[in-house]
């Protein structure tokens, strides 16, 4: 259990980092960078990026990470020639991780069902069968990650049950791949029969490694600061403090502007510091 309050960093872009960067290095903050998730910066002139963000870290000994590329980049899929191109691209995240010293990547969950959370992903509706398909998707990008020591964060997306997205970082069996939790994706997917963020650190317990904090009305992953939506961040911070580890606590909002309200919010009620 915590004997103080964890410290909140944030995610953002390379562009907004100077108006953040006071709050960031005064506190050594975890910090995450979004730039490489899009294959557009990736096929771009990133290293310029990199080489720019390492510049203005100058000094900083936090804990820092990317967002892996994701969009339209299943991990799942069974077409073969799919797989070694979403592969492909996330080495090529592991490249920019690389190349600013980031100790985790994020990727996305697969997990997506037609059906009853009841019957989501169990052994009988094909979990095996993706979990192998996972496997042979991350088989070339492991062996990257292990040697520049960055760790997969596998994040709650679409998942309506927390066993198969638990069960896919398990079979992995090490530390290079761990769980992350979108608490706004826990907020949203609630609707659709999942369980609250709290339940999700209680289960993923000393697997989950990283958590994005956002706020919205459970509707729509609205990305929104802490405290202006329906999240119970009460709940949330008490099933937290139940860990032995410190996942990395990372403000994920649509506004980074608003990243120091966010801190102050959660701040100002000792959710953290």
């Amino acid at each position: 259990m915590y004997q103080q309050p964890p410290l909140v960093g944030a995610a953002m872009p390379i562009a907004d980092l100077p108006e953040h960067l006071d709050w960031i290095l005064g506190g050594q903050r975890d910090l995450e960078l979004w730039d490489p998730s899009y294959g557009s910066v990736l096929d771009g002139h990133w290293r310029t990026l990199a080489r720019e963000a390492r510049s203005m870290l100058n000094g900083y000994t936090g804990r820092l990470g990317i967002h892996g590329p994701w969009n339209g980049l299943p991990l799942t899929c069974p077409d073969a020639q799919v797989q070694r191109l979403v592969a492909e691209r996330l080495m090529q995240g592991l490249e920019f991780a690389g190349a600013v010293g980031a100790t985790h990547m994020v990727v996305h969950s697969p997990f997506d069902f037609f059906g009853s959370p009841h019957v989501v992903h169990t052994r009988s509706t094909g979990l095996a069968e993706e979990l192998e398909l996972a496997h042979g998707t991350l088989e070339p990008v492991l062996p990257i990650a292990r040697q520049i020591g960055c760790t997969l964060v596998v994040e709650v997306c679409s998942d309506t049950n927390t066993r198969p997205l638990i069960e896919l970082v398990q079979s992995f069996a090490g530390e290079t791949v761990r769980l992350s939790l979108d608490v706004g994706h826990a907020l949203v997917m609630q609707r659709a029969g999942g369980p609250p963020a709290d339940q999700w650190v209680r289960d993923g317990g000393p697997l989950l490694a990283h958590l994005h904090l956002q706020d919205n009305d459970g509707l729509f992953d609205r990305h929104w600061a802490p405290g202006e939506g329906n999240l119970n961040w009460y709940a949330l911070f008490e099933a937290l403090s139940t860990l032995d580890q410190r996942p990395r606590l990372l403000l994920e909002l649509a506004n980074t502007r608003k990243i120091g309200a966010g801190a102050s919010y959660l701040a100002n009620r000792g959710f953290v510091r």
